[in-house]
């Protein structure tokens, strides 16, 4: 870590060509040790970065001195979790008074695990929908990301299964009270 210098700024449409590659090592390499090869592979069918996220400007890139290490967001929207390419997602807007905040499409590029990029980006996300009037974040994540997000303060209230990819693939539903 010694040296690392992290920044983050929105993500643009620009940036779609140098994420997709970022994206796709992230969900190859770091769900190793988590999920079967299979699960793995049909990962692809339901995660990936929602293009309206980016449109939205609630999407981050967290650079590593110049070089993107990592993407993530939030959303205003009713999608839990999904690429352009999932079927079901929801574009209706959220209630702040009443809806958490939806912590989406968050990737670590596999040379920048465990150096903060998570972490960062899931601080950019609660303070963006706490300005929002967001009191609670939601977020379906993977088993490699949950301690991640448990380390962060968020608990699991749900363990689904999403097997429209071929194998089925563990998630997690998680929450968490805004603290920004």
């Amino acid at each position: 870590m010694t040296g690392m210098t992290l920044t983050s700024r929105l993500a643009s449409l620009a940036d779609l060509e140098a994420l997709k590659p970022l994206i796709a090592a992230a969900i190859a390499e770091n769900q190793k040790g988590f999920l079967t090869p299979s699960q793995i592979a049909s990962s692809d069918a339901i995660m990936g970065l929602d293009t309206q996220l980016i449109e939205d400007k609630t999407y981050f890139v967290v650079l590593d001195d110049g070089q993107i290490a990592g993407c993530g967001g939030w959303s205003r929207r009713a999608t839990l979790y999904g690429g352009d390419h999932s079927a079901g997602r929801d574009a209706a807007l959220l209630d702040p008074a009443k809806d958490p905040a939806k912590v989406r499409a968050m990737y670590t590029h596999p040379a920048h695990t465990r150096r903060g990029v998570g972490r960062l980006i899931l601080s950019l996300c609660e303070q963006a929908a706490a300005a929002e009037g967001f009191t609670t974040l939601e977020l379906m994540g993977t088993l490699s990301g949950q301690p991640l997000y448990e380390a962060y303060g968020f608990v699991v209230v749900e363990r689904v299964e999403d097997a429209r990819g071929g194998a089925p693939v563990p998630l997690v539903r998680m929450r968490k009270a805004v603290t920004s």
